[in-house]
């Protein structure tokens, strides 16, 4: 079995030395990395298999760093950030994180987002459809190479936008509400802000632009997927 190793970027040593001891005790391996630089140099010499960084770090910030992973590797990223507003959620999933952790948190929670993270990327292949491809009008889900096709023109979508897209088109018509589509696509128990999923139901439907009315709000309950032509 391949070795897991995490790359931990922070430039609080207290906070990297607390998550370097709990992702030891799960038999993983840790690099610390000090500063955004730091980051990228680590990263491109080690086998990383997942990664925790801070936004706020000398030399290159959080986001930069994210950026030139995410031009390189689909490896998980969870997003340390100091503050909670949803601008910065957006922007940290519109660059392809896979979840954010808002200072200061707890450290079994992190845990367990990143096991759950880790589960939902090992069963990835298994949770497809049989078929290679899905269709619902001019839009169609190639579910081997995760892309998205709307009248034969690529549809870029971020990682969670596509999850949360393909979990929806697998169950039409049903209505799930935010804390089901949280662990559903999410993976974990439901803990913070619902307002996450409304945060990438935005996204998705500005992605799908004059196919946004396939994502139907039903008020006080949720959200469901309903189009014409599915196969």
């Amino acid at each position: 079995m391949n070795k897991i190793t995490f790359l931990v970027v922070d430039d609080e040593q207290g906070i990297r030395e607390i998550i370097k001891e709990y992702i030891l005790l799960e038999g993983y391996e840790v690099i610390e990395a000090v500063d955004g630089a730091d980051a990228l140099n680590k990263f491109m010499n080690h086998d990383i298999s997942f990664v925790i960084l801070d936004v706020m770090l000398p030399k290159l910030d959080g986001w930069k760093v994210c950026r030139e992973i995410r031009a390189k590797s689909e490896v998980p990223i969870i997003l340390l950030t100091a503050r909670g507003e949803e601008y910065d959620k957006l922007f940290g999933f519109e660059l392809g994180i896979d979840d954010y952790m808002v200072k200061p948190f707890s450290p079994k929670e992190l845990l367990a987002r990143i096991k759950a993270i880790m589960a939902r990327s090992r069963n990835k292949k298994t949770d497809q459809q049989k078929e290679n491809t899905g269709t619902a009008g001019d839009l169609t889900i190639n579910f081997d190479a995760r892309s998205v096709i709307k009248s034969g023109i690529p549809c870029p979508m971020t990682p969670k936008e596509y999850d949360l897209l393909v979990f929806l088109f697998n169950h039409p018509k049903k209505v799930f509400s935010r804390e089901q589509l949280l662990n559903q696509v999410w993976g974990y128990d439901f803990i913070g802000d619902v307002r996450t999923v409304d945060t990438h139901i935005k996204m998705l439907r500005e992605s799908l632009a004059q196919d946004r009315n396939w994502i139907v709000t039903v008020w006080g309950i949720g959200y469901k997927f309903e189009a014409e032509g599915m196969t």
